[in-house]
């Protein structure tokens, strides 16, 4: 008995639930990234909510970050996936894996901060996590890439461009070294993050810069 069904690409319903599930949990993880700021208290009595803010303001930058970047590797996983017309069970594991790693950011954002003596390690742990999950998404539109006949008729191929390719080796790199100087000063990798706003700037996707030549021949 044959068993070339078994890896037989699910289409049409299948896809839709796919994207709803991966929609679904990705909202859940940013829920629970939020909820450590609910126990922060508000202000006692003589004391100003900009004193608040000043006692807890790195676990405010943390999350704000994490939402940040969260919001943008789900826009190009969201991008991909709305593309496709079927799936693999590539495609269902490595976006099983890349959800797994996007449910963890919670509890490793919770351990970077927290103040015990291996902060440098927890760090290093947090943004290893980063580049992994970014890992994943690159490779998922790489394999789609090489199956194109996953595609919806007519839909660009994701990130089909070299410079669209080069965005996700770019920010895995970045958060690879960020977590490797993050061991040896936390104030060299507390700045090093703000090089993704002219790397998400430059690597945008090439729609997106199609349409902005688009709009700019219009006007």
């Amino acid at each position: 008995m044959s068993d070339s069904g078994a890896t037989r690409p699910s289409t049409g319903r299948a896809v839709d639930r796919l994207i709803n599930f991966s929609d679904a949990v990705v909202a859940v993880a940013i829920t629970l990234m939020a909820l450590p700021l609910v126990d922060i208290g508000g202000p006692a009595a003589g004391q100003t909510v900009l004193a608040v803010w000043g006692e807890h303001w790195p676990q405010l930058v943390t999350f704000l970050f994490t939402f940040f970047v969260v919001a943008i590797m789900w826009s190009a996983h969201n991008r991909i996936l709305n593309g496709i017309r079927a799936y693999d069970p590539p495609i269902f594991w490595i976006n099983t894996s890349w959800l797994a790693g996007i449910v963890l950011l919670p509890w490793f954002t919770a351990v970077r901060d927290s103040n015990d003596a291996s902060a440098s390690g927890a760090a290093c742990a947090y943004w290893m996590l980063l580049a992994i999950v970014s890992a994943l998404g690159s490779l998922m539109g790489w394999h789609i890439r090489r199956h194109p006949d996953l595609l919806d008729p007519g839909e660009p191929v994701p990130d089909g461009t070299s410079r669209g390719r080069l965005r996700g080796i770019a920010f895995t790199s970045l958060f690879v070294l960020i977590a490797v100087v993050s061991l040896w000063s936390a104030d060299l990798a507390s700045w090093l993050p703000l090089a993704i706003i002219p790397l998400s700037i430059w690597l945008r996707p090439a729609r997106e810069d199609a349409r902005t030549a688009s709009d700019e021949e219009e006007s």
